[in-house]
């Protein structure tokens, strides 16, 4: 199966910016829209962008204007800008593949293991 591996978080002070990148590993396979989510301590996961295998991206609105995402079809990654962070992004963020064409066969969702970002007031 198509395996998803973050990298980039890390300590940043609040104003500062992160980048976070993702790498689906394997091959030949195909992800229709590809995401980051996060997950701070006692809260539940929740959806912070979204890119299609076309470009379209989707941002909930606490990160609108200061994220960005994008992707590489041809490299299989995706990643996440994160600039002007604040205290309250801190969480653990996971890339995520959703509609996956894997050797013939579907998969709805792959996730990656989480990357902890933590901004400092």
């Amino acid at each position: 199966q198509v395996q998803l591996v973050e990298s980039g978080g890390g300590l940043v002070q609040a104003g500062g910016s992160l980048r976070l990148s993702c790498a689906a590993s394997g091959s030949s396979f195909k992800i229709d829209a590809m995401g980051w989510y996060r997950q701070a301590p006692g809260k539940q996961r929740e959806l912070v962008a979204t890119i299609t295998s076309g470009g379209s991206t989707n941002y909930t609105d606490s990160v609108k204007g200061r994220f960005t995402i994008s992707r590489d079809n041809a490299k299989n990654t995706v990643s996440l800008q994160m600039n002007s962070l604040k205290a309250e992004d801190t969480a653990v963020y996971y890339c995520a593949g959703h509609g996956i064409y894997y050797r013939g066969s579907y998969y709805s969702e792959s996730w990656g293991q989480g990357t902890q970002v933590t901004v400092s007031s």
